[in-house]
């Protein structure tokens, strides 16, 4: 599972922006946008992420990040166990209970180090949980889906007339793309074979097995929406 505050920057200029950014949860295998967040880059933004995420997920999968800190906390506090220490009856300040990862969490991040517009440095580590192979610590998928989100979006293009003004429209838009991304749209490294026996391109949704055909844009707009609980 991959986890991407939309833009990044060395590790000593991480800071909260009151800027607008969006993040991205993706699930690799598939290629499917598992949730997304319009809002600013703070703790609040990855909690909201992290949880909705939470949310799609049957069991906890592994989680890769940039090196943005704010991950840590939001995913301890979402599969974090809480430790409480007795009381000892010991003179003395008492020990602190202690918030610790669920045992089947496990996370790794990809720090990227540059300098003067350079690649320098590509540090790869595992934060929590054991036996996380390096090759699986990678973002690069969801990097790729990024630049493709920016090359089809003129509302997120830098110096552009088309840029968003307004972040209830963007959200909005980005609701609309997502879907179209999911459901409609096929991704060349997805195939399958149809009932034909010809090997067709899928959209993430059919790969994974949500759909039986790829959605035209009009199919999907002519579903009827309902509110549900996901509780």
């Amino acid at each position: 599972m991959d986890l991407y505050g939309e833009k990044r920057v060395p590790k000593s200029e991480e800071y909260e922006d009151d800027g607008t950014w969006i993040w991205v949860s993706m699930a690799p295998e598939s290629r499917m946008v598992l949730s997304h967040v319009v809002g600013e880059r703070n703790q609040m933004m990855a909690r909201e992420i992290v949880a909705k995420t939470a949310k799609r997920l049957a069991s906890i999968p592994l989680f890769v990040t940039d090196g943005l800190r704010f991950y840590v906390e939001a995913l301890l506090e979402q599969y974090g166990q809480w430790i409480k220490y007795p009381p000892t009856g010991k003179r003395g300040r008492p020990r602190k209970d202690r918030l610790v990862p669920n045992e089947e969490l496990r996370y790794a991040q990809v720090i990227k180090h540059r300098q003067e517009g350079r690649l320098i440095e590509v540090i790869k580590r595992a934060v929590f949980g054991k036996d996380i192979e390096t090759e699986l610590i990678s973002t690069s998928l969801i990097e790729r889906l990024n630049l493709t989100l920016r090359q089809d979006n003129n509302r997120i293009s830098r110096k552009t007339i088309g840029f968003s003004k307004k972040i209830g429209w963007l959200r909005k838009q980005m609701n609309l793309y997502f879907a179209n991304y999911n459901f409609c749209r096929g991704h060349r490294s997805l195939k399958q074979s149809n009932n034909a026996g010809k090997i067709e391109i899928c959209t993430p949704a059919k790969y994974f097995g949500l759909i039986d055909h790829n959605l035209t844009l009009k199919e999907f707009l002519a579903i009827p929406c309902y509110k549900m609980s996901t509780n």
